[in-house]
């Protein structure tokens, strides 16, 4: 009697500290991706994370479930996307480009938020410091502001009779506030003048063109936001046709027939997400996980693109890139 009584404690014991399926498949947990880019073009970065959350151990559907949220439908839909995101009590938020970070940050102050940005997280009051962010927000930061005056420098190495850069940018985006600073202080050293085209909206591209023709300018630097991003082959198409030299902060734009890139690899911060993940799943708080800054730039050459041009690259630039696409 006492052995059936025994066996019965244990078996309502295991009713309660053995969860079933139903019960694991619930606690599963649950992450959110909010990005500024559309599916389109965040679809590299998508699968460069899935295999990265595989290699952590997490497989989407078994261990984890993974919401998905991309732009395209202006501000009011990114902020919408994040409510959703929100709503859905998502237990991590991923999220892509500083305008996506602060309105994930503006929608919630509880869930941990792992960025990938390409600002300043200090300045732009996503983190208190690198080190110690401080709130719920923690993830990667790219420094492309901190680039911008040596992308500036490279341009005029690659095309030395170079004097008028026009650079397309966002001011709406702080970081690229941040990026035209720091070019601004460091054109007048290299006899330089630039030419500041705004652009803050994607219908807004074809006004900028006409600006930059309109200026004259001899060289052309894109600072990399939602708009310059999402719309990088009108971009590359203009330069091709007015035979530009340009300069871009990601290789992405490289790879799909512009001139030349310096700056991190984007699918490289992308791969370092399921370690905050990680982190975070097994307890640790954002405010205590320091933000990383990418250590690895990669300089890229597209010397086919250079040749339509009619542009010769300089040996000395070409001796230091790290992949020269022909």
């Amino acid at each position: 009697m006492r052995l059936i009584r025994a066996i019965g404690l244990l078996v309502t014991f295991a009713t309660f500290v053995v969860p079933t399926s139903g019960w694991a498949q619930a606690k599963m947990p649950r992450i959110g991706v909010l990005s500024t880019l559309p599916a389109t073009y965040a679809a590299p970065y998508v699968e460069a994370g899935k295999a990265a959350l595989r290699e952590a151990g997490y497989v989407e559907g078994q261990n984890v479930i993974v919401d998905y949220r991309f732009a395209g439908r202006g501000l009011e839909g990114l902020q919408a996307q994040a409510a959703e995101l929100v709503a859905l009590k998502v237990d991590i938020l991923i999220v892509v480009g500083d305008l996506a970070v602060r309105t994930a940050q503006k929608a919630t102050t509880t869930i941990p938020i792992i960025m990938v940005s390409g600002g300043d997280p200090v300045a732009s009051g996503f983190a208190a410091t690198m080190a110690r962010p401080g709130g719920n927000i923690t993830g990667m930061s790219s420094l492309l502001p901190e680039m911008d005056a040596k992308l500036l420098g490279l341009l005029k190495e690659a095309v030395p009779k170079a004097t008028r850069v026009a650079v397309l940018w966002n001011p709406n985006s702080h970081g690229g506030v941040l990026g035209f600073n720091a070019m601004q202080a460091v054109a007048p050293t290299l006899k330089i003048t630039l030419l500041s085209v705004e652009v803050r909206r994607p219908d807004e591209l074809e006004r900028a063109f006409a600006s930059i023709t309109t200026q004259r300018a001899d060289g052309l630097l894109v600072l990399t936001d939602p708009i310059t991003f999402g719309n990088r082959a009108q971009v590359i198409e203009f330069a091709a046709k007015n035979r530009l030299p340009a300069m871009y902060e990601v290789r992405e734009f490289v790879n799909d027939g512009g001139l030349m890139s310096y700056g991190p690899s984007m699918v490289g911060m992308i791969r370092r997400v399921p370690v905050f993940i990680d982190k975070i799943l097994k307890g640790a708080k954002p405010a205590d996980i320091p933000v990383e800054q990418p250590t690895q730039f990669e300089l890229v050459v597209n010397e086919g693109t250079a040749k339509s041009i009619g542009l010769a690259i300089p040996p000395a630039v070409l001796v230091r890139a790290d992949a020269v696409i022909r």
